[in-house]
């Protein structure tokens, strides 16, 4: 692409004030695409964008002066590189990335935009056999659950993670990469979701105890636990397993304080309880947060909780990216899509990932000509 293909101006949702993104956000047609880069940055022509929950939760709760609005929406993207900017990056190259929400609120720039400006090492080189709806929702929760299992549980082949929220984007793929590393892994997740978890990989079914337990490739397995027919605490206080986890993974966010009060029952002594972040989806998990917050800091000589636990931090990471990137080049790990809009109805697809009950990433198409 050269410089004369790149227009002046471009659409972008921005958001302009607190509130529900119906509320907050807005469709600017007038939007001067970026022409003046820093050294180390790059421009994006966007082809898809994908939304995360914090991204409305953001919206909702952070005040103007704080999230430094107006700015343009949302975090992961992929697109084809417009201005490499004499970085390691060539016009025209198919990559997928990511702005985190601070930086965004620091540059203004975002992922549901035309154009968008973005650090050259928070990109990576998108595959050839990943399309673009599929790699714009790889960023932040591909990142996430890298690093969740090897920089916070520090899991290794071989060992056992126990994943709470498996059907969430990080969950998926968590799932994912700890098959591709030759890691056990036990998931939870309602049963309506069944299939879909098993889909992440499962090849043979057999039944142990009334659960499901599901062998890959003779090395991780995958055991369905349905947290809407069984408290998880008890179940696993009740048949935890032998060898006990090594690790605790929630990627639903949600302060779930038995599971980690109980742990000392079904996660090895030095194994780690590991969570995506103090996340209440609605005002009664409140309470639940205070109770986990008060395991977290109560000593054990009082009765606290004798393992640890860490809220996970993401960071950009281009060795991380590069690790994902070659297990999406790969085929051994796969982004999975609830479900894809058109540019124009971000709106409804905030609608969608405000119920809840999104299973993959909820993408929003920018280029409508691209898969």
């Amino acid at each position: 692409m050269t410089s004369n293909e790149i227009p002046q101006k471009q659409k972008a949702w921005i958001v302009v004030k607190r509130g529900k993104p119906k509320d907050a956000l807005v469709l600017d047609a007038d939007v001067p695409v970026p022409t003046e880069l820093k050294p180390g940055e790059v421009l994006v022509k966007v082809q898809a964008a994908a939304l995360n929950p914090i991204g409305y939760k953001l919206m909702c709760m952070l005040p103007n002066f704080i999230a430094k609005r107006p700015l343009t929406a949302e975090s992961d993207f992929a697109g084809i590189v417009a201005n490499g900017n004499g970085t390691k990056w060539l016009d025209g190259e198919a990559v997928f990335g990511l702005i985190p929400y601070g930086l965004g609120m620091k540059t203004k720039q975002g992922a549901l935009t035309e154009y968008t400006v973005v650090p050259a090492d928070h990109l990576a080189t998108r595959p050839a056999n990943v399309t673009p709806a599929q790699a714009a929702g790889v960023g932040i929760v591909g990142l996430t659950a890298w690093q969740a299992v090897f920089d916070y549980l520090k899991m290794e082949e071989g060992q056992h993670l126990f994943i709470y929220g498996a059907s969430t984007s990080v969950g998926v793929f968590a799932i994912q990469i700890a098959k591709a590393k030759g890691i056990k892994v036990t998931a939870s997740a309602s049963e309506r979701n069944r299939e879909f978890v098993t889909s992440l990989g499962a090849d043979d079914v057999s039944h142990v105890d009334n659960s499901a337990w599901y062998f890959i490739n003779s090395q991780a397995y995958l055991q369905f636990v349905d947290y809407t027919k069984q408290d998880i605490a008890t179940y696993l206080s009740q048949n935890p397993p032998t060898p006990k986890f090594h690790g605790i993974l929630d990627a639903f966010g949600l302060p779930n304080a038995s599971l980690y009060a109980n742990s000392e029952k079904y996660l090895a002594p030095g194994g780690i309880y590991a969570s995506v972040g103090p996340q209440p989806h609605r005002l009664g998990d409140v309470p639940k947060l205070l109770e986990l917050l008060f395991d977290m800091v109560r000593p054990t000589w009082l009765g606290g909780v004798k393992r640890k636990f860490a809220f996970i931090s993401v960071k950009v990471d281009t060795e991380d990216l590069n690790e994902i990137q070659d297990l999406l080049a790969t085929g051994k790990i796969s982004p999975r899509i609830d479900s894809v809009y058109k540019f124009e109805d971000a709106l409804q697809a905030y609608d969608r990932s405000m119920t809840g009950r999104a299973t993959g990433k909820i993408v929003v198409k920018v280029d409508p000509s691209v898969d």
